[in-house]
């Protein structure tokens, strides 16, 4: 690039979509030329085991349809591989960066890393400017009439909804500005070689859902054997759709859809207010837990080799395809956590892991709810019955027979704990830890 005007710079982050961008949509308003960059974070992508994760393969495609979308209208996507303090200073030493622009994001590490970016702008004389994008509302928006966060999610959906107006649910029109866009050379992006990844091969569910989807999601939503649920878990997570537009087209829909995303924000707003959750348990008390962790039984349950069809199905869908459904994810963390008593740090981790649409809060949260020890949790003394949990979920054994093909054969390993044993266990192990809390 060689230019001596000043410039203004939009971050792509979790935000990987050219519409309905908050932030994008005030940098092309902003009255100087815009050029788009995204940084592949080494501070996240070196702490991945997998060289071929899913998610970094998605990221990559996305950017390489952005780019070819700016190259259309002139510009070009630039992408950085590297500590993002460290580019950007390379950046501002080359360039008359005069803003930059991005979106919010909630999570530790990104707020501790935006809070040193922008005493580092300001340093330069350099505005940075960050808007809400990936929620409706944030932080402290939604808060109970003495200012205090909600901990209990039914009173903050009713709140929640008691506060939507139509313009929260307003898109950002940025396609009207998109010859704000700098004019650049056409630049490519670098290959996933090139940052130390491979290229990993799974199925994308797609951005459009048929609207009988979200009809039927109160009814089917819990059966992993039917397609009932949207998937779009993953598009939300890196921002490939607007939730705004989401939760526009699904409002009148499905009260039940509709209220999985509220349930998303409950989650965000808890570890914004209380981002302890992401070390230790949101009920202090239940740090007490000495969990048990045994390292074989974890393995196994990792494996999908537990005995318990409806886990083991659970686990190798989540290893073959990097989703794993959503009633099943409580089924498989209530295993881990009150079968097995093994921290629920652990079984988090190894989501955070596997799952396509990882979003830390409500990895988080879901782990929390199904050990007893997070907002608005399942009591310790709910301990599914997994006998029952078919009956009521697979009847057919649909799902289970699709991942487990061998569990009425002899091969099958026979539960590996048997659960009236265990669920005294859980009990005992709960109430001791809690007594004299």
């Amino acid at each position: 690039m060689n230019t001596t005007s000043p410039i203004s710079y939009f971050w792509f982050r979790r935000d990987l979509r050219l519409n309905d961008n908050a932030g994008l949509f005030h940098a092309l308003k902003s009255g100087l030329p815009v050029q788009p960059i995204f940084i592949f974070d080494r501070n996240i992508l070196d702490q991945l085991e997998d060289k071929h994760d899913r998610r970094v393969t998605f990221i990559h495609q996305q950017l390489q349809a952005i780019n070819t979308s700016l190259q259309k209208l002139g510009g070009t996507l630039r992408v950085y591989h590297g500590n993002p303090e460290e580019v950007w200073r390379n950046i501002v030493s080359k360039e008359p960066v005069q803003q930059v622009f991005t979106n919010h994001d909630y999570e530790p590490y990104a707020t501790q890393r935006d809070s040193q970016l922008s005493i580092f702008f300001e340093s330069k004389g350099i505005g940075f400017h960050t808007f809400k994008d990936q929620v409706i509302f944030e932080k402290a928006e939604v808060v109970k009439d003495d200012g205090t966060p909600y901990t209990v999610y039914t009173p903050y959906m009713k709140k929640w909804r008691n506060t939507l107006q139509e313009k929260d649910l307003s898109s950002y029109d940025c396609k009207k500005h998109f010859h704000a866009f700098l004019p650049s050379t056409p630049v490519a992006i670098p290959t996933l070689k090139e940052i130390g990844f491979g290229v990993a091969e799974f199925d994308v569910a797609p951005t459009k859902v048929s609207d009988e989807v979200f009809r039927q999601y109160g009814e089917v939503r819990d059966l992993p054997g039917v397609s009932g649920t949207s998937k779009l878990g993953l598009h939300l997570r890196f921002g490939t759709i607007s939730i705004r537009e989401l939760a526009r087209h699904t409002f009148s829909i499905s009260d039940k859809y509709f209220n999985e995303l509220v349930w998303r924000e409950f989650y965000q707003m808890i570890l914004w207010h209380f981002p302890h959750v992401t070390e230790r348990a949101f009920k202090p008390q239940y740090d007490r837990l000495v969990w048990r962790n045994n390292e074989s039984e974890f393995t196994r349950w990792c494996e999908g080799n537990t005995g318990y069809p409806i886990v083991d199905a659970g686990m190798r869908e989540l290893r073959a395809t990097g989703f794993m459904h959503n009633r099943v994810r409580m089924i498989t963390a209530s295993f881990l956590t009150k079968f097995l008593l093994i921290d629920w740090r652990w079984g988090e981790a190894w989501f955070a892991k596997h799952l396509l649409d990882f979003e830390l809060a409500s990895n988080n949260g879901g782990w929390q709810w199904s050990a007893g020890t997070g907002v608005d949790a399942a009591p310790y003394f709910r301990i599914f019955n997994m006998d029952e949990q078919t009956r009521k979920f697979d009847p057919q054994f649909t799902y289970i027979k699709k991942w487990v093909p061998e569990f009425q054969e002899l091969t099958y390993p026979k539960p590996m704990v048997d659960y009236k044993m265990t669920r005294q266990r859980c009990l005992d192990f709960y109430k001791s830890a809690l007594a004299n809390s």
